[in-house]
């Protein structure tokens, strides 16, 4: 059949045109000539193109011609392949060069211009309307668009009219680029969704062009203006995809790539264990990760950044403009759609981890990360907080729903441009209020799996289509999270007997009312007084053993065979004061002073096992999640600083009991000064006791035990596993912090007034000794005692030594007592009972 000529109805419309039945055939002849220049057949090139491209001539297909081009990828949409983009297809050879439309009537302008228009909008060149001279397939980038030039012979008056619509085939093409572009896997789930809902849109568009082609082809009465009456509505919903997709290809940052590898010098902690696993030590390392990160840039990863526009990054941009945009319906509309069709694998991705506690992110979109080579087996070798607070974690690195700081190890730069994290690690700002309860849910659910037990799913919202701007989502979310909450909390208050557990705890590690502690220090004593290096374990261990057997009943008897001896490697204070004072231990080792750090090594005492003594406790997931290492800890830190006390204690009444000897209670007349001398070594040793005594009556009965009875209270009303985490640790800490052992001052004049006592203690004998030596003096030669001076001098710098630590210390403890710890008020009460004694 014959390419379509404009033909003449009646009269009247013949009489309107003004032209002859013999121009109307020369005009049929000048536009058929005009197709057949545009595709010969005689050229072989042009019959390659004709084999790959939808044929324009719309009656006259070639036989060979298919509607589908083959499939290089499986991810490509049919649809997409059947106009291949001008962008990727040379320009037609074999044209010649373009007519003037001067002496051309103006209807004919109008129908020749028509033609190439419907071609325009579909992105391919017409004789009439061609690429913009400056427009190179090869080196423009395709996801702006072609721009498409109109022939300046065109009459002014359809110009105008022209340069209206020509942005619809700029915005086609460069959506349709956008498309083809981010359909491919590794842009995820989102991408892909948000893709599918702009390809329906542009099936609706296409299908458009094809009435409008149709009505080109049969109405006679088709007109230039009623083809922008009908594409005007497509031109503003097409220039909204097309600045949204503008947006998403350009926020990928072009310099996110060099400040990955910038910061990849603080090596993540995650990829640290996971690395000191593997055996990758910093070199090679470093060198295999150089190879990965080349062989990404040699891959084409878009725009040369390390993370691409995906997940929660690609929702956020889409509501932030719809957002912008609220007062323009139609935007409102577009982006709304869009915004539910791209969010739809988002929301199924969440309701799973929410109502399951499956994590199903292979492409890194959603804002929940998983750790993966943490997992149980680390839990059994050694229990430990680490499945709790680092196996599942937020991307953006926030730690806590009242806290903005980040845990910036693991966590990718923002963009350089807008500030945006990159990827899933950008919250959508709907879930912003919610990624908390988001992230215990699901880890709630995960830990009663790993315990073997299955988690049922809430068939409520089971068949309901639940989008980001719909409030049954958040009802959803809030009903998981509830249910995941009381299920755990259940597991651990009454399946796996939590408070008892922990009055376990109390009772073995605060020494409170156990008089097992002085039935295994009487047992070990021999053990005890060795130093830390060659004292026995296993010994210890048996022996406290014995102890508990003799006097566990009730509930402590469940669980004595899970507390069990240890020998700390280095002493309480000394760990306690690097513990505080960080900065200065750095500082002591950024000095290069090494020789010094080995000579204090060197003069360090050997450590003695009563010193290093302490106790851990085994428990068994999931409760490690709540006595975790770092509780044990404190536990551990509190029990040693009570049983340093309870041993000096121990010490003094001792040396009490040896000065009822005849040495200190004979009478020695002729020696006044001897007779001073003991009552001043006496009067000593009761400050000292006094003050010892003290101390520990207030960090066991104004500390620990209404302490205690705060968090039994708060246990029988707490709700969320959150809170029983929190409630716990802050309950070690507040104890920590009241019996001084937080503060580097308040911790450095108790443990040198601690160890002066002690130091006194064990020269009980010297003392002893020294008695004995004046009394058998006294009766030899009356009038003279050669160890006079040493005796007092030993006992002065006893004397001088501790009323200065004594000062020290209750000049602290009333300075923080009158700031910012007043629990420390009955202490200086007290403190100054033994000052004035």
């Amino acid at each position: 059949m014959d390419p379509y000529t404009p033909r003449t109805r009646t009269g009247a419309r013949k009489k309107n045109i003004g032209l002859s039945q013999k121009e109307y055939t020369k005009i049929t002849g000048t536009i058929a000539s005009v197709r057949r220049h545009r595709h010969p057949h005689d050229d072989l090139e042009d019959d390659i193109d004709q084999r790959n491209h939808v044929s324009r001539e719309g009656n006259s297909r070639s036989h060979n011609d298919s509607s589908f081009i083959a499939e290089t990828s499986f991810v490509r949409a049919p649809l997409n392949s059947r106009v291949v983009s001008t962008s990727a297809a040379p320009k037609p050879k074999g044209k010649g060069k373009q007519e003037s439309l001067d002496r051309v009537p103006l209807d004919i302008q109008e129908a020749l211009i028509l033609e190439d228009l419907l071609f325009v909008l579909m992105g391919i060149e017409g004789a009439y309307i061609t690429f913009h001279p400056e427009y190179s397939p090869e080196d423009d980038d395709p996801l702006q668009g072609i721009r498409f030039v109109v022939s300046p012979s065109l009459d002014s008056s359809l110009s105008d009219l022209v340069e209206r619509i020509l942005p619809l085939g700029t915005y086609y093409t460069a959506i349709f680029a956008f498309v083809e572009h981010r359909s491919h896997l590794d842009y995820g789930l989102v991408n892909h969704a948000l893709c599918a809902a702009i390809r329906e849109m542009l099936r609706d568009y296409q299908t458009l062009l094809s009435q409008l082609e149709n009505a080109f082809n049969t109405s006679p009465s088709f007109s230039l203006q009623k083809l922008w009456f009908y594409v005007h509505p497509t031109v503003h919903t097409l220039s909204l995809i097309y600045q949204l997709i503008l947006e998403l290809a350009t926020a990928d940052d072009p310099g996110a790539a060099s400040s990955s590898s910038s910061s990849s010098d603080d090596e993540d902690e995650e990829e640290a264990a996971r690395n000191e696993a593997l055996g990758l030590g910093g070199a090679s390392l470093k060198a295999v990760l150089s190879e990965i990160n080349k062989g990404d840039i040699a891959g084409g990863m878009p725009g040369g950044s390390g993370i691409a526009v995906k997940g929660g990054e690609v929702l956020t941009i889409i509501y932030e403009r719809m957002q912008n945009m609220s007062g323009d319906p139609t935007a409102g509309a577009i982006y709304g759609k869009l915004l539910k069709q791209a969010g739809k694998p988002y929301v199924a991705m969440l309701r799973d981890w929410v109502a399951s506690g499956r994590l199903a992110d292979p492409y890194e979109e959603l804002l929940v990360k998983e750790s993966k080579f943490i997992d149980r087996g680390i839990l059994e070798m050694d229990y430990t907080d680490e499945y709790w607070e680092r196996r599942y974690t937020l991307r953006d690195g926030s730690i806590s729903a009242g806290s903005s700081k980040r845990h910036q190890a693991g966590v990718p730069p923002p963009r350089s441009i807008g500030g945006r994290l990159p990827g899933g690690a950008c919250v959508p700002p709907l879930l912003d209020s919610w990624k908390h309860k988001i992230l215990l849910a699901g880890k709630y659910l995960n830990v009663i799996r790993e315990c073997g037990i299955e988690v049922t799913r809430d068939q409520t919202y089971a068949n309901e289509d639940l989008s980001m701007d719909d409030e049954r989502f958040y009802k959803f979310i809030e009903d998981a999270y509830s249910h995941a909450n009381r299920t755990l909390l259940q597991l651990l208050l009454k399946d796996q007997q939590l408070i008892p557990r922990l009055r376990s705890l109390k009772r073995y590690f605060f020494l409170s009312q156990s008089s097992f502690l002085t039935h295994l220090l009487d047992l070990a004593s021999t053990e005890l007084r060795k130093s830390s290096k060659s004292a026995s374990v296993v010994k210890l261990q048996s022996l406290l053993d014995l102890a508990l057997n003799t006097d566990a009943v009730g509930e402590d008897a469940l669980f004595r065979e899970d507390i069990r001896v240890t020998i700390a490697e280095s002493g309480l204070y000394d760990f306690l004061l690097k513990v505080v004072t960080v900065s200065g231990v750095v500082k002591a080792e950024e000095a290069g002073g090494e020789e010094e750090l080995k000579k204090e090594k060197e003069e360090k005492k050997p450590m003695q096992a009563i010193d290093a003594m302490t106790f851990d406790y085994n428990v068994k997931f999931p409760l490690s999640l709540v006595i975790s290492r770092k509780t044990i800890l404190r536990y551990q830190l509190l029990f040693r600083f009570l049983l340093h006390l309870n041993h000096v204690e121990q010490a003094l009444s001792s040396m009490w009991a040896e000065q009822k000897t005849t040495p200190w209670r004979c009478s020695v007349p002729t020696h006044p000064e001897f007779v001073g001398w003991r009552l001043r070594v006496c009067l000593l040793r009761a400050r000292m006791l006094a003050f010892v005594q003290q101390i520990l009556a207030f960090v066991t009965f104004e500390v620990l035990e209404p302490n205690w009875r705060a968090l039994e209270a708060k246990l029988d009303k707490v709700v969320t596993v959150d809170q029983l985490l929190r409630d716990h640790v802050d309950f070690l800490d507040t104890c920590l912090k009241e019996s001084m052992l937080t503060s580097s001052k308040l911790l450095k004049a108790c443990s040198k007034l601690i160890v002066v006592c002690q130091t006194f203690a064990f020269y009980s004998s010297s003392f002893t000794k020294s008695a004995n030596q004046a009394i058998a003096a006294a009766a030899e030669t009356p009038s003279a005692d050669p160890s006079k001076a040493k005796r007092w001098d030993v006992l002065n710098k006893f004397e001088t030594n501790f009323n200065h630590w004594f000062q020290v210390h209750l000049d602290c403890v009333q300075f923080y007592a009158s700031s910012d710890n007043v629990s420390l008020l009955p202490l200086v009460v007290r403190l100054n009972s033994v000052k004035a004694t």
